[in-house]
């Protein structure tokens, strides 16, 4: 197989003789009084914290996806404010690599009795120093968004067009 815009041939998966293909991923960074919205799951028989975060659906925009998947895994609704940045992931065995877009988001309110996405034990609110201490990280990236964060990257809604 060959690129169209470039005519070059295309990467492909040695193992499953497809062609490459990224995941397209949302997060938020949600801060209040000093401490972050987290998610504390169940991944593989391992517990984790991460951002709420998740794979995009077919249809949805990135806001869409990122308002999804707050609402599931934490249980609050919240309000885009900006976009942090744009991050490209790569498992520690190169396998799968995720392009996660992270928005920053304010809480609007908490959903009573909400029902969480299976495998997600609960919300849960950390400090950054917490953040850095976790031995249970699902990636660097949990950290390298709220340091983002501190350090001012802000970037208005509307650099992404969808």
């Amino acid at each position: 197989m060959r690129s169209i815009e470039t005519d070059k041939p295309l990467k492909m998966n040695p193992i499953a003789n497809q062609r490459w293909t990224p995941r397209s991923t949302v997060a938020a960074i949600i801060e209040q009084k000093g401490k972050f919205l987290l998610v504390d799951e169940m991944i593989q028989g391992r517990r984790l914290i991460n951002q709420p975060a998740g794979h995009l659906e077919e249809g949805e925009t990135f806001i869409e996806g990122m308002l999804r998947e707050v609402r599931e895994e934490t249980g609050f609704e919240v309000k885009p404010e900006a976009l942090l940045g744009l991050y490209v992931y790569r498992t520690s065995d190169a396998s799968l690599t995720f392009h996660r877009v992270c928005f920053i988001a304010s809480v609007v309110e908490e959903i009573p009795n909400a029902q969480l996405d299976e495998g997600i034990i609960g919300p849960c609110w950390m400090t950054r120093d917490e953040v850095a201490a976790a031995p249970n990280l699902r990636a660097p990236l949990v950290l390298q968004c709220i340091d983002d964060y501190l350090s001012g990257k802000r970037y208005p809604l509307d650099f992404i067009q969808d």
